[in-house]
């Protein structure tokens, strides 16, 4: 029997649906379940074939059960030890090398030191940073929010130099990014399941939250075929299983804003019926997929691109 398991915290309406999609499929010797750990011991395997992961970027000790799951057979969804080395702005200077439109995006040090250093940890950092440098490449108004942060955390919006050291200050120890507005004429959110499949969706993230799925762009044929090309490289050069791209599109041309969420919301109550219909139907059938394709105790984890021809290049030497 080959379990797909699904690991979840707050969330309700897309754990249940889609665990109550794939059982009615009726797939002989697959089933799904939540899951359940009672222990946890080094080098041992799970129960499950496929766990699908929803929680484990709160959680970490979820994090470490599914890198000992992957290790011992199981097709993680998304690939633990890509998430935990992932973070936005490496996402952004990626973006750069594959030919994806992306903001003009700067990283700098967190405001206050971290814990456990001093000012000597620093010797290699110029005081004061090349501010100005800074500023003129970025331009303003700009986003100021973590380099890898989730949702809309520690997100500011900054109309001047004076407002960022102001916002900056409240900052603490996090690694914030600066990154350029893209004044938009559409935006759209897209669902990628598998590297293969993705939904586009209209949304407009100046709505209330509940409303931000309300949106009447409609994109032309060429456009769209632009931007699911774009959704698909940047996934399958990351290597996720199940994200989100946002694209933000100025002047004709869609820009990837961000596309770092391996756990997308998918709640039937933001999203509407029709994309939780969609994501509940799609990842229900990669998930069952990955199932019939695991093959026990050996690596069934999605490696990106990125990592596969890297990977590929030392094996040559």
């Amino acid at each position: 029997m080959k379990k797909i398991g699904i690991l979840f915290g707050q969330e309700r309406t897309f754990p249940q649906a889609l665990i109550e999609r794939i059982n009615s499929m009726n797939i002989e010797g697959v089933v799904a379940e939540a899951v359940t750990i009672n222990k946890v011991m080094q080098g041992e395997p799970t129960e499950y074939a496929v766990i699908f992961d929803r929680i484990s970027q709160d959680v970490p000790f979820y994090r470490a059960y599914l890198k000992n799951a992957a290790l011992t057979g199981t097709a993680v969804i998304n690939n633990p030890f890509w998430w935990s080395a992932d973070e936005k702005f490496f996402n952004n200077c990626l973006a750069t090398k594959i030919d994806v439109p992306v903001p003009k995006t700067v990283i700098f040090p967190s405001r206050d030191l971290p814990a456990d250093t001093s000012d000597k940890s620093f010797s290699n950092l110029a005081y004061p940073l090349d501010w100005e440098g800074i500023f003129n490449y970025v331009g303003f108004p700009a986003y100021m929010k973590p380099f890898a942060g989730g949702g809309w955390k520690n997100v500011y919006k900054l109309e001047s130099m004076e407002d960022f050291f102001e916002k900056h200050a409240e900052t603490g120890q996090l690694v914030m990014l600066l990154q350029e507005e893209i004044v938009f004429e559409e935006y759209y959110r897209c669902y990628c399941i598998g590297g293969k499949y993705v939904r586009i969706m209209p949304y407009e993230p100046r709505n209330p939250h509940h409303l931000r799925y309300v949106a009447d762009f409609a994109p032309s044929k060429e456009r769209l075929e632009l931007m699911e090309s774009i959704v698909l490289r940047i996934n399958q050069y990351l290597g996720y299983d199940f994200n989100t791209v946002e694209l933000a599109v100025r002047d004709g041309v869609p820009y990837a804003i961000d596309f770092c969420n391996p756990a997308p919301d998918a709640d039937r109550n933001s999203v509407g019926e029709e994309n939780f219909a969609w994501v509940v139907e799609t990842a229900a059938k990669y998930a069952v997929e990955k199932a019939l394709a695991q093959q026990p105790g050996v690596d069934n984890l999605t490696w990106g691109e990125y990592i596969k021809r890297g990977a590929a290049k030392t094996a040559l030497f």
